[in-house]
């Protein structure tokens, strides 16, 4: 679950979010303290209905849930755009660990961007592989947040670069060159 210090580590509240077992990122709104936003992969081990990105307007009093793919999906990274807060990126993914297996993908996985808070996403695919994905990992450019990289794992998983903030992506990986013996 979550938990918030506003003394320097001394004391503890929690605030809930326990019920998504694992929180992959926290980000802090850069203005407003009380906008927190939660990324929840989720269980490892099982579907759940508590997988998704959560953000509070409370500092952290209340939730809501404003991203679900499904109870396979869980949020894996979350990106805020340091010269607008409202722009944020996240990267869902669809896994299921099991006792001799790790599943990683599905068509859930996918890169999706909102401009408004994440009241509204979409997702962004032009120039990515065609799905399914698995585990993808992002990165930001702090001085120029239109410049991002992505690796997508994949059949052909790749190093992506976007120049746009993520609108089209280009493959920066060498093609893989197979030997026939």
């Amino acid at each position: 679950g979550m938990y918030k210090t506003t003394d320097g580590g001394d004391n503890w509240k929690k605030l809930g979010l326990d019920s998504t077992e694992h929180i992959a990122r926290v980000i802090v709104h850069p203005k407003d303290p009380n906008v927190i936003y939660v990324a929840a992969p989720g269980a490892l081990w099982s579907d759940s209905k508590h997988r998704g990105l959560y953000k509070s307007t409370n500092g952290g009093e209340t939730w809501e849930k404003i991203f679900y793919i499904n109870e396979k999906t869980g949020c894996a990274e979350l990106l805020m755009d340091p010269s607008n807060p409202e722009v944020l990126y996240a990267s869902m993914w669809q896994f299921r660990r099991q006792p001799y297996s790790f599943n990683s993908g599905g068509e859930g996985s996918g890169l999706y961007k909102s401009s408004d808070g994440g009241k509204t996403w979409k997702e962004l695919k032009n120039g990515l592989p065609p799905k399914p994905f698995g585990r993808i990992a992002m990165a930001l450019a702090p001085s120029d947040p239109k410049q991002m990289v992505a690796i997508v794992e994949n059949k052909k998983t790749g190093l992506f670069v976007s120049s746009d903030g993520g609108e089209n992506w280009k493959n920066l990986s060498a093609p893989m060159n197979v030997c026939a013996r």
